[in-house]
């Protein structure tokens, strides 16, 4: 069932939707690990489960012979995992697919193997730049930004291929999600253009939108408001996480570009270690009240590769 069809069936039944957001094993790694991460939030019965995906990425190695680059994607699968994580949990996966790092016919196998193998939901997204810049022949292309790999998804959707003497081609049924920040995307110079952005994203086939990670939820309705303003009338799911260590005070803005909020953080600095958990649990289930009760789809969260957080904070949440 494609994720619009979820928020759909949620809606008309007044039961909030839950979904999670997980990553793929290190390279090299087994799936027991994920396996049992996502068993222990099955619980809380999300309709789907997200799997993020990742590019290659250059490392530099102090070697005998010197300083020695070497380029490795650190977390391969995603696809494989989304089928493994879909066939062992009869729920539906949302792969994320990304522009940096991957051809246009590379993105095309894989929309193909996706949709051979029964996934109806995909994030497209640019994805980060992680120091590596593919080399692309000639005779090949890529997408630069994610609405170019939104308008690919959608052409497959309606059964244009790369290669135009594919005249047998069936067309691909994706839901595609597309992602937003509320606090803006870094490259984004105001709220504004990003909210263009978003708007050019749903324009190009996107169906629904995923937010960054926030922590003060006036940000979050804000940004609903300016989309509704400039006419997106997609759903708008507010992605949030846990924090559960003092570092990420520092880890989290630095990395993501969000501001924490005066009161979590001094609360945390200000508390023992093994306290940091729970103080962020309770702070992330009083968001998910107040966006709950003030009309937000569903809640998405970004559990990565822990289920400990998001049960302290269903300890908290009433709903």
């Amino acid at each position: 069932m494609k994720v619009i069809e979820h928020l759909e069936k949620a809606k008309s039944k007044h039961k909030p939707l839950i979904s999670f957001e997980v990553i793929p094993p290190k390279r090299g790694g087994d799936i027991t690990q994920l396996f049992n991460v996502i068993g222990d939030v099955m619980k809380y019965e999300p309709p789907f489960i997200d799997v993020t995906s990742r590019a290659a990425e250059v490392e530099y190695r102090e070697t005998p012979q010197g300083i020695q680059k070497k380029v490795i994607r650190k977390r391969p699968g995603t696809i494989g995992i989304s089928v493994a994580i879909k066939n062992h949990f009869n729920i539906d996966t949302v792969p994320h697919i990304l522009c940096l790092g991957f051809t246009r016919e590379e993105t095309e196998d894989a929309l193909i193997e996706l949709n051979y193998l029964g996934i109806e939901n995909v994030l497209a997204i640019r994805g980060d730049d992680l120091g590596y810049h593919k080399p692309i022949p000639e005779y090949k292309s890529q997408n630069r930004f994610a609405y170019e790999l939104i308008q690919q998804v959608n052409n497959m959707n309606n059964g244009r291929y790369l290669e135009d003497d594919l005249l047998d081609a069936k067309p691909t049924n994706f839901c595609i999600g597309v992602s937003g920040y509320p606090e803006k995307h870094f490259e984004a110079p105001n709220m504004k253009v990003e909210v263009d952005h978003v708007k050019q994203k749903i324009s190009c086939g996107g169906d629904y939108v995923v937010t960054q990670m926030f922590y003060d939820n006036k940000v979050y309705f804000d940004f609903v408001k300016r989309c509704r303003d400039a006419g997106i009338e997609a759903p708008i799911i507010p992605g949030l996480k846990v924090l559960t260590a003092k570092s990420h005070l520092f880890n989290i803005p630095k990395n993501f570009y969000i501001n924490i909020p005066e009161e979590l953080s001094g609360e945390i600095l200000e508390a023992k270690d093994e306290h940091v958990m729970e103080i962020g649990a309770r702070w992330t289930a009083k968001q998910a009240e107040e966006l709950l009760n003030n009309g937000a789809p569903s809640l998405h969260f970004y559990i990565m590769q822990s289920a400990k957080p998001i049960n302290k904070m269903f300890g908290h949440l009433k709903m």
